[in-house]
């Protein structure tokens, strides 16, 4: 087969070619970051190779020293990077390069606004790698070879980034990858070997392989003339081979000393390993020695990712062994609800037979991820004391991950809760700043119970009718209204000793908060409206379990209540948007005689009307908790038959 015959052009993926033509149109104010990328994918490139080399020594293929080469050539204005790791084949780099992204383009996309400030951080939390090359190159050339096939087949990848990409079967002596930017005319700046070192200096110093360039030699000072004349009569000497130095420390900056690590190293070692191009929010740094000998760097991103809520995607910490890298996503060491956690884990304790399954029923595994799940938490905790203004700004990005923690993690679950911030009857906001400990403080003396109300949205949690009683009494109720938090509250049944209350369920209890008085009263107008109940039951018999006088409303005409342990709305319509068929139970009404609306009802003779009057008051009832009528077109004519009576 020849050469040629393999050569072929593909496509880009519609979304990915959207996004190209966004980066390259000067998305960028900090254009530099290409070759930080660049050297990040090469250093993953390296790490792999070591990892696979552990079983098969022979694909280092007599060439053990793993380095960088970045090299540079004025005239041909291009910048080449080349790396000797793992390389790739054909399938991968067509799997690699020919799409930007395996999930979240669409997401992505759809948040764009038009603004190239805004639009660049969502690039930046995004994270597209290798396609950064773009930004300063006109086009770009990648020759690749798999560690241990043969020369025969290397692959040659070309692109201008626009609609397609070339690609085609070369020969390739040397493994590995190498990346060939042809720049733009306006980024000639960058074939140049005094800004390419700065640029690897300041992005690139940690890489724990050697970032190596040719070594600048100094001119040759004039020969004097009887010298030139005798250099005629001498043979020509051989030329030198070309010499190369290390521009970065080449050191692996987990294994170095917190006091020796600065805090920009610390955020371009964060953005080398996340491919995110904002800064981490924070981060621990620890070495631990004793019964578990271990090194960990764990970061918190200021972002979230697009995939966050994709609990299905690769996740985890970089793990290595005794400074060997094993792997990308060690999802073990961490649960789930800490998935947008960022790190590296250096051990000198776990077996080289490093299989999900092995690592899984590891013992010192289970004592790791304990430690260091501890350390995060520590870590929010310091932060959200320390910093409350950046700590509600981590709670806007993760906290609806945060509340999986519960179900997830019961032995930190009171550590977890109180990492939480809600919104609540204390504040004319919908932003979610009420810590459950501050709940506490302000609680009132004779209050047994944390209440809460879950609702499909803000405004309609502190519009909630349920919210009336306690408006009266001054007592502070939280608004809950993320679509996990009714499934959260199933699992956080207390705080510090303080039960949930969820004001919709069941019948309401304020304990002590009820005086003597107030409790008699309540007594005496069940009593007193004991048969209007009845009848109200009669007529809305095929839609309520029951009507009862109730205790919580004083504006509102009615309510309805859930039973304790029923599900209740918000997670009902969750699952019935799913597709899950939910059983039919009915809800209770509760009354309030004390609203004018139900006072003329009483006094109501002809039942058809008294009917119609009763299902107006309960579709009502239905819409002030968010909830949708089964026959909105019945409610219309009830409700237009009322006010034509009204006005006639």
């Amino acid at each position: 087969m020849t050469v040629e015959a393999t050569k072929e052009t593909r496509g880009f993926e519609t979304e990915a070619k959207q996004l190209l033509h966004l980066m390259i149109h000067s998305l960028y104010s900090n254009k530099e970051i290409f070759l930080r990328e660049l050297i990040s994918n090469a250093s993953d490139a390296a790490d792999k190779l070591r990892f696979e080399a552990l079983h098969n020594g022979e694909l280092y293929e007599n060439d053990p020293e793993l380095k960088i080469t970045v090299e540079f050539d004025k005239e041909a204005k291009t910048v080449t990077i080349s790396d000797n790791g793992i390389g790739m084949n054909r399938d991968e780099v067509i799997e690699n390069l020919g799409t930007i992204a395996k999930s979240g383009t669409s997401q992505f996309l759809s948040t764009l606004s038009g603004d190239q400030k805004k639009d660049s951080q969502l690039i930046g939390q995004f994270g597209v790698g290798f396609y950064s090359s773009f930004i300063v190159a006109e086009r770009v050339e990648v020759f690749s070879r798999r560690a241990g096939a043969p020369a025969s087949e290397g692959v040659h990848w070309e692109s201008q980034g626009e609609a397609d990409y070339s690609i085609e079967s070369v020969d390739k002596e040397s493994r590995g990858t190498t990346v060939v930017l042809h720049l733009q005319a306006e980024q000639e700046e960058f074939a140049d070997g005094y800004r390419l070192r700065s640029v690897i200096k300041k992005y690139s110093d940690h890489i724990s392989i050697p970032v190596v360039m040719l070594k600048d030699e100094p001119p040759a000072p004039p020969a004097a003339e009887s010298e030139a004349e005798g250099d005629a009569e001498k043979t020509e000497e051989a030329p030198k081979a070309p010499e190369f130095e290390s521009i970065n420390s080449a050191t692996a900056l987990w294994t170095r000393s917190r006091s020796d690590v600065s805090d920009e190293e610390y955020k371009e070692f964060y953005k080398h390993i996340s491919h995110d191009f904002a800064e981490p929010m924070k981060w621990s740094h620890n070495r631990v020695e004793g019964k578990l000998d271990y090194t960990s760097l764990l970061f918190i991103p200021s972002k979230a990712p697009f995939d966050l809520y994709n609990r299905d995607t690769s996740r985890g910490l970089k793990l290595y062994i005794q400074r060997t890298y094993i792997m990308d996503d060690a999802e073990q060491f961490l649960p789930m609800y800490l998935r947008f956690i960022k790190g590296v884990i250096d051990s000198n304790d776990l077996s080289l037979n490093v299989s999900r399954e092995i690592l899984q029923k590891d013992p010192n595994i289970d004592s790791i991820r304990s430690a260091l799940t501890k350390r995060v938490l520590d870590t929010l905790d310091k932060l959200a004391k320390k910093d409350g203004d950046a700590y509600l700004g981590f709670w806007k990005e993760f906290g609806e991950v945060m509340k999986e923690g519960p179900a997830e993690d019961f032995s930190n679950k009171e550590k977890i809760a109180g990492l939480f911030r809600f919104a609540s009857t204390q504040e004319a906001t919908d932003e979610q700043k009420q810590s459950l400990d501050g709940y506490l403080e302000r609680m009132k003396d004779e209050q047994e119970k944390i209440f809460y109300v879950v609702a499909d949205n803000y405004n309609t949690a502190k519009s909630s009718p349920h919210l009336e009683v306690f408006r009266k009494k001054g007592i502070e109720v939280l608004l809950l209204s993320d679509r996990v938090d009714e499934w959260l509250m199933g699992h956080l049944t207390e705080y510090k000793g303080k039960s949930f209350q969820d004001v919709s369920k069941g019948e309401l209890d304020l304990g002590k908060l009820d005086t003597e008085e107030e409790k008699k009263e309540q007594e005496k107008v069940e009593e007193e409206f004991k048969d209007f109940a009845e009848r109200m039951k009669e007529s809305l018999k095929d839609d309520v379990a029951e009507v009862r006088i109730t205790h919580r409303l004083t504006d509102s005409p009615a309510c309805l209540v859930i039973a304790a342990d029923d599900m209740g709305a918000q997670m009902r319509r969750l699952m019935e948007q799913a597709g899950q068929a939910m059983p039919e139970t009915m809800p209770t009404i509760e009354i309030n005689p004390n609203h004018p609306l139900l006072q003329k009802m009483d006094q109501e003779q002809d039942e058809d009307r008294f009917s119609d009057l009763a299902k107006v008051v309960f579709d009502q009832a239905s819409l002030a908790e968010g909830g949708s009528l089964k026959d909105p077109a019945a409610y219309v004519h009830r409700l237009n038959k009322l006010l034509l009576e009204l006005s006639s």
